[in-house]
């Protein structure tokens, strides 16, 4: 038995290659939620909320002052904590890392359709979130395995219009 089966054998291995995917994961989840809490901040407002009231910056900031502190914590235990053991997590399937490329690009094309906010076509202004969203819904539907298509346009218009109707139209948010 050599060294490398013993060291094999007692997970060692695993949990050292482990221990740079765990910090790079704290890194990479810090810059994010660094970046979504400083987008917070250029939130426009239409009027500033009187002391003590809730603008429309609130709750973002909320997220992102949360989610910067997760951040850290999980920073802080990938670097002070020994690294955990990776025997019981399965192995990447067929197709996944083609999915989560897919998703990013689906995602993509979803939020630079979305800023046009709105075409003038023959005379009428067309909002164009309702429609991006619902083929943002179709198409992950897509991307993850759902073919029946009677449950996919049902769905994604469903979803929409809930969305609009609840964020566009009751809560005025604009879209």
């Amino acid at each position: 038995m050599s060294t490398s089966d013993t060291v094999e054998q007692n997970g060692h291995r695993g949990e050292a290659a482990s221990r740079p995917l765990e910090i790079a994961f704290g890194i990479v989840a810090l810059s994010v939620t660094a970046g979504y809490l400083f987008l917070t901040t250029q939130i426009g407002l239409r009027r500033e909320a009187a002391p003590g009231q809730i603008d429309a910056r609130f709750w973002p900031m909320v997220i992102g002052v949360s989610g910067v502190a997760v951040a850290l914590l999980i920073l802080v235990i990938a670097i002070t904590r020994p690294a955990p053991g990776r025997e019981d997590l399965d192995r990447v399937r067929a197709g996944g890392v083609i999915r989560v490329v897919a998703t990013l690009a689906v995602a993509g094309v979803f939020v630079a359709v979305w800023s046009v906010g709105s075409v003038i076509l023959f005379g009428y202004r067309i909002e164009i979130f309702p429609i991006a969203a619902a083929l943002l819904m179709a198409a992950l539907m897509l991307v993850y395995g759902h073919r029946r298509w009677l449950s996919l346009i049902i769905y994604s218009a469903a979803v929409t219009a809930f969305v609009y109707v609840v964020f566009g139209m009751l809560l005025r948010i604009p879209l």
